[in-house]
């Protein structure tokens, strides 16, 4: 855990001015097998601490790769400086931001950062197994992933917080041949919050999961294409996931609503179905713990749900202190910073699209003839919602019951466009967080959804 370095430093904030102070240190452990051969072993340790001042409209930032209380005074120095030269040069005249509520949490508890080996004693046995049991394999990989973020946060008129996010992961990717040779692959993670003693205890916990993935792609092997054109198709839960954060959450969140998004004059229309709604949830989700929970974001804002869509309603962006002022909307803690080194900006926490009341196989029972749209593999939208994601697992409907599988594809859509086609949502929510945001700068989220049934172009023959 890092030393507490910043917390009798509150003194040294210029007065009149908004002022945060962030010391920070980031981990990241990773091994790779590809077909048994050890191809990835690395540990990454970056810490640092940073400080930004604000002044009329006008940010000052600095920062250091010292975890010192030194290097903390000097930045918050070199900050303050930035942003009088900044305010005397830009004269903004903006004035003060809005006032916060200001208090202090707990130190939280530590994690055991596990030696390089643990991961090696781990992955060896559960490649073995893969390689011993499935037969029909031309490759596997099996990747090991664990990462942190521990934060102390001080900031002039906020919340001081200590925030200390591990999660781990394990990814396992299956490759096979159909027939003719065409190669299939498929993929899942497994893993969540948590430090990786306490994520995976043993290998053979993963071997049910791996036996149900193997099954995916035996039935992908006897695939067909799909059928390209407008379909309705079923949505799981990760799908529905990630079309909820990039397709719908980068259009909301507010500095790229001011930036042009398609969302901006959107604001109190009917975006979606009645039966679409969804929040960006700080760290409590339908009564349980969210996948990576946020309890105070970098500009010492106490977190809290953000809503956005409600009954198919827009009525709500995501935003930081300042762009709270200039929408008239209150903050809720969706500034975050990746690195040390890096600026807060309007991020995502753990964005889901509310579950509903239908059950999965009425949805499929309902269906004369469409897709189940299970995982995806990757996926690009833009502020004008506009979405295209690549589809890996995935089946025929035919008359109300799943048929063969399908080879990988894509669905594409206008993600308002969609949504307003929803007619079906499952009670089941489902929570993926192994991956980063990409905006500007990587940052872990959680995502989730429930099925969906609704309509998109799907890409086949």
């Amino acid at each position: 855990m890092i030393p507490d370095i910043i917390s009798s430093l509150h003194g040294s904030f210029a007065p009149g001015a908004h002022s945060e102070l962030r010391a920070q240190r980031s981990l990241a452990r990773r091994v790779v097998l590809l077909s048994g051969n050890l191809v990835g072993n690395t540990r990454a340790d970056s810490q640092g601490v940073s400080a930004r001042v604000y002044r009329n409209g006008v940010y000052g930032f600095a920062s250091a790769a010292d975890l010192s209380q030194a290097a903390a005074k000097k930045a918050l120095e070199t900050a303050s400086h930035n942003a009088l030269f900044l305010d005397e040069r830009v004269k903004p005249g903006k004035g003060a931001l809005p006032g916060i509520l200001s208090g202090s949490l707990p130190r939280q508890a530590d994690f055991t950062d596990v030696e390089q080996k643990r991961y090696l004693d781990y992955v060896l046995p559960l490649d073995e197994h893969i390689k011993n049991k499935y037969q029909h394999l031309t490759s596997r990989t099996v990747v090991v992933s664990a990462d942190s973020m521990e934060k102390q946060i001080l900031s002039s008129d906020g919340y001081a917080a200590h925030i200390l996010a591990p999660r781990s992961y394990i990814y396992v990717i299956l490759n096979a041949v159909t027939d003719t040779g065409m190669p299939v692959e498929v993929f899942k993670a497994f893993g969540g919050r948590g430090s990786f003693d306490t994520v995976f205890s043993n290998p053979s916990d993963l071997h049910g999961e791996i036996d149900k993935l193997y099954d995916h792609l035996m039935k992908k092997r006897e695939g067909v294409f799909a059928q390209a054109g407008e379909k309705t198709v079923i949505m799981s839960g990760d799908l529905s996931g990630i079309l909820a954060h990039e397709a719908v959450g980068h259009t909301v969140e507010a500095d790229l609503v001011l930036g042009g998004s398609v969302a901006g004059p959107m604001l109190g229309q009917m975006v979606a179905s009645p039966l679409v709604s969804m929040t960006d949830f700080a760290h409590t989700a339908f009564g349980e713990t969210a996948p990576l929970p946020v309890y105070v974001d970098d500009e010492g804002v106490l977190a809290e749900d953000a809503e956005l869509i409600r009954n198919g309603k827009l009525v709500g962006y995501m935003v930081n202190r300042e762009m709270g002022r200039h929408f008239n909307m209150r903050p809720q803690g969706n500034a975050r910073a990746f690195a040390f080194n890096d600026e807060p900006l309007i991020r995502m926490r753990n964005t889901a699209i509310h579950p509903g009341l239908n059950k999965l196989n009425d949805m499929i029972a309902a269906t004369e003839d469409g897709y189940y749209l299970i995982q995806t593999n990757n996926g690009q939208a833009d502020t004008t919602g506009e979405f295209m994601f690549g589809v890996t697992i995935g089946y025929e409907i035919k008359n109300g019951q799943l048929g063969k599988a399908i080879f990988d594809t894509t669905i594409s859509g206008v993600a308002f466009d969609m949504l307003k086609t929803v007619d079906m949502v499952s009670d089941k929510l489902s929570w993926a967080s192994s991956g980063f945001c990409g905006k500007k700068q990587p940052m872990p989220v959680g995502v989730g959804g429930p099925e969906l049934r609704c309509k998109v172009t799907i890409g086949g023959k």
